[in-house]
């Protein structure tokens, strides 16, 4: 039985893992932590890591980025796995991650949806074959309340690509700014807020009398906090690095 640090345990993502994580037979939450101690669960909430009396065998953080340092401060001093699942940081706090990923298991993902991760494994051979001849934009559509424009999504698929390509390219946000013809080194990204759309991101590729499209689809956030689970589980056993959902769906295939 692995057990688990949940990390934001009352918070939304919280929730939903405590509640798949129910009458499992291979995981089970050992203790949280939040900044609001209501217990609400099976497993003690305290507020703040350095409270906590209960063993663990890996840490899943999907809170706020302002408890990362403790996350990895309690993480590399227990020599503790840990999956980092909060969004939003700061360059500096992903070197830090990248730091104590020197010691220990971290798994870090701007998207923990399987499906997505897969989404860019498929983008990255996409653009290996088609690139010299199609265009490659990228859509993002989310919730009206999201603040960042674009999503870390969009910008980890561009990355993907990028990284992959033969050619160096230019993220091209807007372009109503700008009349001109559209380069052959751009890669367009374009956000949508509306409604209560959890996620959706889209990758075309269009050439001479033909689209081809990838496109993931997200309609609750059960998704993400499955695959934080499948990462915690990965990391067992793992050595000292720096993992990712690559990482995961290569060692599934």
């Amino acid at each position: 039985m692995i057990k688990i640090a949940l990390i934001g345990a009352n918070g939304k993502m919280g929730q939903v893992i405590s509640r798949l994580l129910e009458g499992s037979e291979t995981a089970q939450v050992s203790f949280g932590i939040d900044i609001n101690t209501v217990c609400n669960s099976s497993f003690p909430v305290y507020p703040s890591l350095s409270d906590a009396k209960e063993e663990c065998d890996v840490i899943i953080d999907f809170s706020h980025p302002s408890t990362l340092e403790a996350t990895l401060k309690y993480a590399s001093e227990n020599n503790k796995a840990a999956v980092i699942a909060t969004t939003g940081l700061a360059n500096e706090q992903i070197e830090a991650i990248k730091k104590t990923a020197e010691n220990i298991p971290l798994f870090f993902s701007a998207n923990m949806s399987l499906g997505v991760n897969l989404l860019i494994e498929l983008a990255k051979k996409a653009t290996m074959l088609l690139e010299e001849n199609f265009d490659i934009e990228i859509i993002e559509k989310h919730h009206n309340q999201k603040i960042d424009a674009p999503s870390g999504t969009a910008l980890s698929i561009a990355d993907a690509i990028n990284e992959t390509s033969i050619k160096a390219n230019e993220y091209v946000y807007d372009r109503h700014s700008t009349r001109k013809k559209r380069s052959r080194n751009e890669i367009g990204i374009h956000s949508l807020r509306g409604g209560t759309i959890v996620g959706e991101h889209s990758v075309i590729f269009a050439g001479t009398d033909e689209i081809i499209e990838l496109k993931h689809t997200a309609t609750s956030k059960e998704v993400f906090a499955v695959g934080a689970i499948k990462a915690a589980a990965f990391l067992i056993g793992k050595k000292p690095g720096l993992y990712n959902m690559g990482n995961l769906i290569e060692g599934v295939c």
